[in-house]
Parts: C-alpha cells; structure tokens; sequence
C-alpha cells in the first residue's frame, strides 16, 4: 500500500496534533509558573488535541461507510 504523503502532510489532523504537542512541551518548559499550572496547561493541550482528532476520525469513518453503501447500492 502506498502513502499518500501530500495528502497525509496537508491534513488538518495532523497540524492540529502537532501544534498541540508544541503548545503543550513549551507550556511544560519554557513558562515559569506554579507546576501545578504547567502540568494542567499540558494535560489539557493534549486532551483537547486528540478529543479533535477522535472526532475528526469518526467523522472520516462516517464519510467512508456511507460512500461504500452508496457504491453498494449503485452495482
């Protein structure tokens, strides 16, 4: 199976992941507050990235079940 790299590096998934690992590793060292801070401002990065990404997989998934029934359908 060959990857579609193009496709793969223009996904909104994807730069929504890695925008929230930077947000996320640059609030865990390079802001100087209460840990406690620190560590809820990672968690939280990290929580509100992948419940993004789930989403939008589900939503993927969705898409391509009803185009496989539509071309079920149509034969």
């Amino acid at each position: 199976m060959k990857i579609n790299w193009k496709q793969k590096l223009t996904s909104r998934k994807l730069w929504v992941a890695v925008i929230g690992i930077a947000v996320g590793i640059s609030m865990a060292f390079g802001i100087e507050s209460c840990e406690y801070a620190e560590l809820a401002g990672t968690v939280m990065s990290v929580i509100s990235v992948a419940a993004y990404i789930f989403g939008e997989a589900k939503i993927d998934a969705a898409r391509i079940d009803a185009n496989i029934k539509d071309k079920a359908e149509s034969e």
